[in-house]
């Protein structure tokens, strides 16, 4: 395994330029009301021209079109400054036109950037996407049809950029995922607060896409879907893994649906450490997540020191993803007697997972570890781990599971529900 001590302290060295651009120096009101769309891209600019700076907002709100990052570029919205999304659906389509009709790569996120270098968002202030204007209408489609998700924009999406942070800062009320670096290296989420209602679908707080050495500390997320998610669709050139190194420390999650690898994996994911974590509340605890045609080799996953209250189900590493989670009113049943098919480069391969010193309690299930017959996970330790549930933990297509001290306590049925699967201790 990677010394991930080396990882969290090797990052970020650059220091930001001195040189301050006021949105209100370019015209920004700050009054909730005006739209400063137009100042704070001049400034956004300038900053980009002058080869960095710091773009600040004082206190007050703006209110605010889809904006455009520059590199070397600090946004710095202080403690009583709100960056407000508009609730105008067409902003955020590159063709205005009907939304509910659009394709995902029809919107833009309120805040965009590609191929920067030493960005960052800071000041104790916060960024809100006026989620509520599209919520409404991607929880009718999720009912329609579970796991559903219906196209909408992003908060925060920033591409192939290197030297990436986010610290000291609220992101809220986000249409759709509030924080996404895709094809990042080196980025660092740092006491961050992330907040959407419980009911608010899709709402996913940090899905680092592709990503590259990434910590994301203590931080609160409280959302509607994936408090984090590891996502891995693509191989990355240069690379062996899209995703490597990654630490996820000393972190509270809410309401949502916790800390998740998947269900894209088929760039690969290698060395994640999640440790010092809480969870309270959310549907699942740790998942790792994928299926034929999305999967990949997923390696080396580290969970320790782990505390879980009220969640379900505690434990989830799955191959057979259905795409909705356990609280869903309407479930995609599992495949029963499912014979083994031919080993694509698109198989979950799920292999070397420890998880160390967790507690949990679950409403309902204690776990489900299933691999598929042509792809077994493997090699999954647990050592002191205590989970209270209500029904066991359903083990299938598995080999080299080590119980060296897993204790499930469950109210009704056998704690452990065994098939093809070879578990040890």
């Amino acid at each position: 395994m990677r010394t991930f001590l080396a990882l969290a302290t090797v990052l970020f060295t650059w220091n930001t330029q001195a040189d301050v651009f006021d949105v209100c120096d370019y015209g920004a009101k700050g009054d909730g009301k005006t739209l400063d769309t137009v100042a704070i891209q001049k400034a956004l600019d300038a900053c980009g021209k002058a080869h960095g700076g710091v773009v600040r907002f004082t206190t007050g709100t703006y209110l605010s079109q889809p904006i455009t990052l520059r590199t070397e570029t600090t946004v710095e919205l202080d403690a009583g400054a709100k960056l407000q999304a508009t609730t105008n659906h067409s902003d955020f389509m590159k063709t205005p036109g009907d939304w509910l009709k659009a394709r995902g790569s029809d919107f833009i996120p309120f805040i965009g950037g590609k191929n920067l270098t030493n960005v960052t968002f800071t000041g104790g202030g916060t960024i809100d996407g006026g989620g509520a204007v599209w919520w409404g209408e991607a929880e009718k489609a999720r009912q329609r049809v579970p796991g559903y998700t219906l196209p909408r924009p992003d908060l925060v999406v920033l591409q192939r950029c290197k030297n990436l942070r986010m610290e000291n800062i609220t992101l809220q009320n986000s249409p759709k995922l509030h924080f996404g670096p895709n094809e990042c290296e080196d980025v660092v989420v740092s006491n961050v607060t992330i907040f959407s209602p419980e009911h608010a679908a899709n709402t996913d707080g940090v899905d680092p896409g592709d990503c590259k050495n990434v910590l994301i500390t203590n931080c609160r997320i409280d959302t509607g879907d994936d408090n984090v998610a590891i996502k891995s669709g693509h191989k990355v050139p240069g690379r062996e893994f899209a995703c490597e190194h990654i630490i996820i420390s000393d972190c509270t999650f809410l309401h949502g649906h916790g800390m998740s690898i998947g269900s894209e994996t088929s760039g690969g994911v290698h060395d994640v450490m999640v440790e010092r974590c809480s969870f309270k509340n959310t549907d699942n605890g740790i998942r790792i997540k994928s299926q034929r045609g999305k999967g990949g080799l997923v390696e080396n996953i580290v969970f320790k020191d782990i505390t879980m209250t009220n969640v379900d189900p505690a434990v989830t590493f799955t191959c057979y993803y259905m795409a909705n989670s356990a609280r869903d009113p309407v479930q995609k049943p599992l495949p029963e007697n499912d014979p083994a098919q031919v080993m694509t480069e698109r198989t979950p391969i799920f292999r070397n997972i420890y998880i160390t010193n967790l507690t949990a309690t679950s409403e309902g299930g204690a776990g489900l570890i299933m691999g598929l017959a042509e792809s077994k996970i493997s090699n999954v330790v647990f050592e002191n781990v205590k989970i209270s549930a209500a029904s066991g933990m359903k083990i299938e297509n598995a080999s080299g599971i080590q119980a060296k001290g897993l204790h499930i306590t469950t109210t009704k049925g056998d704690p452990f529900l065994l098939k093809n699967a070879q578990v040890d201790n």
